[in-house]
């Protein structure tokens, strides 16, 4: 199966960028999984290697770019076919972002096992930065609806880490599915860890099978104390000085330990 971003750069070809994400994307599908050198690259291409470290970088930052294009393709596909992706509920988004992330692996291995399967220790992967982005913002209006147990960007950081070590571990199983029970088990114990959803309310609270949004729930210590440490993150109160403030984000970390 060709990878997206092979179907759609070909159309931008003659721009010296996409030429080559374009020589990258092809020389990567052909690869099976193995490596490609940067001279491979250049001559399919028709540049030579300076235009490759001006536009990117270096190497492995023109192959993030090429996975990272053909998997926002990929979202971006998945999102026509199944519009609103779990609606307003961020919640079920996760969910739907997980399988999505694990689907795109398992239809593309090679690309995945590139991007995953040789990271180098202290440099961030550009796409699992941009995952944990997307999933910061949705577990931020989680915690500040009282649904929270950590810090969201504790939270993002672990959901990100097990979606790709869920997706490496299905590409090595003959056969495996996006909905494989042991993807939808780690997913929802995970969530069920990290998120108390009887906590939330209103359009942040998932609706049970009847359609009817659950009972509302006393709220712990740990939940409320995430909830307000992340709105004042985002809306820090003037009431309080710099050094109160420490102190109370000190307070509220600790209490946030006992969701």
């Amino acid at each position: 199966m060709a990878h997206p971003v092979v179907e759609k750069a070909s159309s931008k070809s003659g721009v010296t960028r996409d030429r080559l994400l374009l020589a990258a994307a092809e020389l990567m599908h052909a690869s099976g999984g193995g490596s490609v050198s940067t001279r491979a690259i250049c001559e399919r291409a028709g540049v030579q290697a300076p235009t490759l470290y001006h536009h990117f970088g270096s190497k492995q930052g023109l192959l993030d770019a090429v996975v990272n294009y053909g998997f926002t393709q990929y979202v971006e596909a998945r999102n026509e076919e199944r519009p609103g992706g779990g609606g307003d509920d961020p919640v079920a988004r996760i969910r739907h972002g997980w399988d999505d992330h694990v689907r795109f692996g398992l239809e593309h291995p090679s690309f995945y096992v590139l991007l995953y399967g040789q990271i180098q220790q202290g440099v961030p992967c550009t796409l699992t930065g941009q995952a944990e982005a997307m999933l910061l913002e949705l577990l931020t209006r989680v915690a500040r609806a009282g649904g929270l147990r950590v810090d969201p960007a504790e939270a993002a950081q672990e959901i990100a880490a097990a979606n790709v070590g869920v997706t490496l571990s299905l590409i090595a199983r003959p056969g495996a599915t996006a909905d494989a029970p042991m993807s939808r088990r780690v997913r929802d114990a995970l969530l069920r860890d990290l998120i108390d959803e009887s906590h939330l309310t209103g359009e942040d609270r998932p609706l049970d099978e009847g359609g009817q949004a659950g009972t509302d729930a006393a709220p712990g210590i740990g939940t409320l104390a995430v909830a307000l440490s992340t709105a004042l993150a985002s809306e820090p109160s003037s009431a309080l000085s710099d050094g109160e403030a420490i102190l109370l984000r000190e307070w509220l970390d600790r209490l946030g330990g006992m969701s």
